[in-house]
């Protein structure tokens, strides 16, 4: 069983910054992937930032403002977010992509969340 958990969030003003913090846990082959997704109220989830192989991409909306580092011996994903605007008010989410065998397909695990609220 493998067990994602982000914490981190709370409220911020405009301007201000924020860590995001990603931990997995259990047992697995490899992970794949750890990546940042976020949704806002009557929004649908988008992604923000992945890391897969030392790949990262970026949402453009993000681009610039915040950084996604990973520490491979911890299991951890980092989500750092500077200059926060109202617009990046949402639930953010951790998904992590296991493989379970050498020879299995990625399976996709996600947290509960951690809310971040931008607001003055």
């Amino acid at each position: 069983h493998v067990h994602v958990v982000e914490s981190g969030g709370g409220l911020v003003q405009p301007g201000g910054s924020l860590r995001l913090t990603c931990a997995a846990s259990g047992s697995w082959f490899s992970i794949f992937d750890m990546d940042w997704y976020r949704q806002a109220p009557g929004k649908q989830r988008e992604m923000v930032a992945a890391y897969s192989d030392d790949r990262i991409n970026y949402a453009d909306s993000v681009k610039g403002r915040f950084t996604i580092s990973r520490d491979y011996a911890k299991n951890t994903v980092y989500l750092q977010m500077n200059s926060l605007k109202p617009e990046d008010t949402a639930r953010y989410y951790c998904k992590t992509g296991i493989r379970n065998t050498e020879w299995s397909a990625v399976v996709d695990y996600w947290g509960q969340g951690t809310q971040v609220t931008v607001s003055s």
